[in-house]
């Protein structure tokens, strides 16, 4: 004789019917104990069965997209990564994975195989100068930089960021996160002024286009970019330039790629845009819980 054993598993519907009858077939003789064992092992089982939504990163093979795109996949258990990059080269630089897909974001039909089927999209494509060659720093002076033929700002961070949107718009995506950068408030920025681009006037009118397209979205923009270890600092939200003119200026790129992912899980990030910056690392406690986070927000763009 067999006997189901009441557990209280906070499980979909359709989970919990299957687990149920799965438990009723547990032999008397087993103890209360071991019957909870088992159903949380079927339930673990079951759960792995289900559908994972699947995130495509742009610019995956970008030192913040690498690090977005490896998160997914060691989150394997929760999301179905892919990656888009412009080059085979960049596609084997990040394992060369079936999941990852080569097109150009400046040509919208490239685009539309890697998009099709995605639930969530995250954008971390960006044009990015080359400096001229000939600069020695020995002797003074600063660097000059160029954007070559058809990769400035305007066709990498407008038209190829309007190709995304349009494409994930068209295939139903539940949500696009965009990473900006701050300092699009002032047209006289420097980074505007770097290879004539206006990159942050291209960007800016991108997050726009993005916000009036009825997909939900996050907009992160993201203050000076670190290569350093992440999750060791608390980091802060703020609008419109605010944080440019305090001394909290600056984020590490696996910090900017966590909150990528956590925006996917709360409600709380949609239909917003926002600033984001950390505090030194040691000065406070590390920031874990990123509902309240996202809750400090209040700015749609």
């Amino acid at each position: 004789m067999a006997i189901a054993t009441r557990v209280p598993l906070p499980l979909p519907t359709t989970l919990h019917f299957k687990t149920s009858l799965l438990v009723a077939s547990i032999p008397k003789n087993r103890s209360t104990s071991q019957g909870r064992r088992v159903v949380v092992a079927l339930a673990a089982t079951a759960m792995a069965d289900l559908p994972r939504p699947t995130v495509l990163v742009t610019g995956a093979g970008g030192r913040t997209g690498q690090i977005v795109y490896k998160k997914l996949k060691d989150k394997a258990d929760q999301y179905a990564a892919r990656g888009l990059v412009r080059t085979e080269e960049s596609k084997e630089k990040i394992g060369n994975a079936d999941d990852v897909f080569v097109g150009d974001i400046r040509e919208a039909e490239s685009i539309v195989p890697a998009i099709q089927g995605i639930d969530y999209l995250i954008i971390l494509t960006s044009a990015v100068p080359k400096m001229k060659p000939g600069f020695d720093p020995t002797k003074g002076g600063r660097p000059e930089f160029y954007f070559e033929d058809g990769a400035f700002p305007e066709q990498v961070d407008w038209i190829g960021q309007k190709n995304q949107i349009d494409a994930a718009k068209d295939a139903g995506v539940k949500q696009i996160v965009l990473v900006g950068s701050m300092g699009g408030t002032n047209l006289n920025h420097p980074l505007n002024s770097i290879g004539n681009g206006n990159i942050l006037v291209w960007k800016r009118k991108a997050e726009q286009y993005l916000a009036d397209s009825g997909v939900p979205y996050s907009i992160i923009r993201a203050g000076g970019l670190q290569d350093k270890e992440g999750g060791v600092r608390e980091l802060l939200v703020g609008k419109d330039d605010e944080l440019l003119n305090t001394e909290t200026r600056t984020i590490a790129r696996a910090d900017v790629a966590e909150v990528c992912i956590q925006a996917l899980q709360y409600e709380e990030s949609k239909f917003k845009a926002f600033d984001l910056a950390s505090k030194p690392e040691g000065t406070s406690e590390p920031t874990k819980d990123f509902k309240a986070l996202f809750s400090q927000i209040t700015t749609r763009f």
